[in-house]
């Protein structure tokens, strides 16, 4: 009897998360990102993740990629051509001046994407390291400052499960998903009024974010 080996579906936004938590894990935990009070380029970090796992496991090519991110083709073209090997050299220098370049966003990335195929990553471990932060230093994460630091894991967390893309019309059912989650200083359900659509992936979605509160300062 031949049996026939069915190809294993890929939950694209998942493996992407495991990719940018296992980033934060590369460079320290998101302990670190708190040290620095970095809070610019975390976007950009979640984007080259999902610029990696959509080369690699969707077979994607750069204008598939930046149209299903919403950032330009460039943009993803920088990231790939990163070289893994080099990015762990420069970041310690871009952290501190919080100047972290998406050619190095997405060195990172790819070092973190080839640990999680390797079966390296820990997600309980540092989803842990950001839940235990809050608790300690305040008792809602809506009033700690620090908890926009790792914004994107509880937006991501908030819309798991919704199909993208997401036009005009899903907009209440997309707010009523965030409401209470917070974007560094602003609540993500309000920011939506601000963002364009359709919104055409999870990474898409943190880009706009951040995007409306750079824009609202």
């Amino acid at each position: 009897m031949v049996i026939e080996v069915q190809p294993k579906e890929v939950d694209y936004d998942a493996l992407a998360l495991r990719v940018f938590l296992k980033a934060l894990e590369l460079i320290g935990g998101p302990r670190m990102l708190f040290e620095y009070r970095n809070l610019t380029w975390v976007p950009s970090l979640m984007e080259a993740a999902y610029a990696v796992v959509l080369k690699n496991e969707a077979m994607k090519t750069e204008d598939e990629i930046a149209e299903f991110i919403g950032i330009t083709k460039q943009t993803v073209r920088n990231m790939l051509s990163a070289d893994p090997e080099l990015v762990m050299m420069k970041l310690k220098g871009e952290l501190e001046s919080k100047e972290v370049k998406v050619h190095t966003a997405g060195g990172l990335a790819k070092l973190a994407y080839q640990e999680v195929k390797r079966g390296n990553d820990y997600i309980s471990f540092v989803a842990s390291v950001c839940e235990d932060y809050v608790k300690k230093h305040i008792e809602t994460a809506e009033s700690c400052p620090d908890a926009g630091l790792v914004w994107p894991v509880y937006v991501l967390k908030a819309i798991k499960g919704l199909d993208f893309p997401i036009d005009q019309s899903r907009k209440e059912e997309l707010k009523e998903r965030l409401k209470g989650v917070k974007v560094k200083e602003a609540f993500a359900d309000q920011l939506i009024d601000k963002v364009e659509f359709p919104i055409n992936s999870p990474a898409d979605l943190l880009h706009k974010l951040a995007q409306a509160v750079r824009e609202g300062k």
